[in-house]
């Protein structure tokens, strides 16, 4: 132990000066650590860069995007707003984001697509199921006896959604109050299904991603979900006729 400190000292003899990053003490060398500096937000300038940083950041998190190159972020804002030419047009850029979205939105989707259109097969099968030639599935709860609607009624309804794993995400008889629309302003499987009631019928449908919210996230419903709707038709107000 004698001979390696006094070989460790006749080191620092030769060297003349200790090596950068490093703390003497008596004989010991000390290796420091090095703190990494903190960006400091010196004016609201530099605040509001950073805010809208985290805006964007927290944005395309949410889209699922969490690769991206951020030295190509800055120089993009910097050419936009130094007034450089940027590397691409308005439209190749809307372009290519709306494409990678597209793509980002499909593989996040997948997995419900194929779970809704596993459900659906084995659903046909089920006794009172009855399924259309677009899809839509339903089966009737109670059948009614009053006015039925077309597409260009309105009509007032109650009604409960729910995804495939039974998450209700929305539902009018815990607000207490039926809801009144347009048949040609909701979801096609709404559209389609509830000409299928009369007046003081309640049916169960059961829809298609296609019929419903599409592969997009929507809410609290998960892009490509398959949605399974309790509706009761209270009432038909028919359109009048020109």
């Amino acid at each position: 132990m004698i001979f390696m400190l006094a070989a460790g000292t006749a080191v620092m003899a030769q060297n003349g000066k200790p090596t950068t990053g490093v703390k003497t003490t008596g004989t010991v060398k000390t290796a420091v650590a090095t703190k990494p500096v903190p960006p400091v937000l010196k004016n609201q300038a530099d605040s509001v860069s950073y805010a809208v940083g985290i805006s964007v950041a927290n944005f395309y998190k949410q889209q699922g995007i969490t690769k991206l190159n951020t030295s190509l972020i800055s120089r993009a804002i910097n050419d936009i707003l130094g007034g450089k030419k940027p590397l691409m047009d308005d439209a190749t850029a809307n372009q290519t984001m709306n494409d990678y979205m597209n793509r980002a939105q499909a593989e996040k989707s997948k997995p419900a697509i194929e779970a809704g259109e596993k459900f659906l097969v084995k659903n046909k099968t089920k006794a009172g199921v009855v399924t259309t030639g677009s899809g839509l599935q339903y089966e009737v709860l109670t059948e009614g006896t009053g006015a039925q609607p077309a597409a260009t009624d309105s009509v007032t309804c109650h009604y409960k959604g729910t995804l495939l794993d039974g998450t209700v995400f929305d539902n009018s008889y815990d607000r207490g109050a039926p809801i009144t629309f347009y048949l040609s302003g909701v979801i096609r499987g709404w559209t389609e299904g509830v000409q299928l009631m009369k007046e003081g019928a309640k049916y169960r449908f059961y829809i298609p991603y296609q019929l419903a919210y599409g592969p997009n996230d929507y809410g609290p419903i998960p892009g490509g979900s398959m949605l399974t709707f309790d509706v009761e038709l209270l009432k038909v107000i028919k359109t009048p006729a020109n």
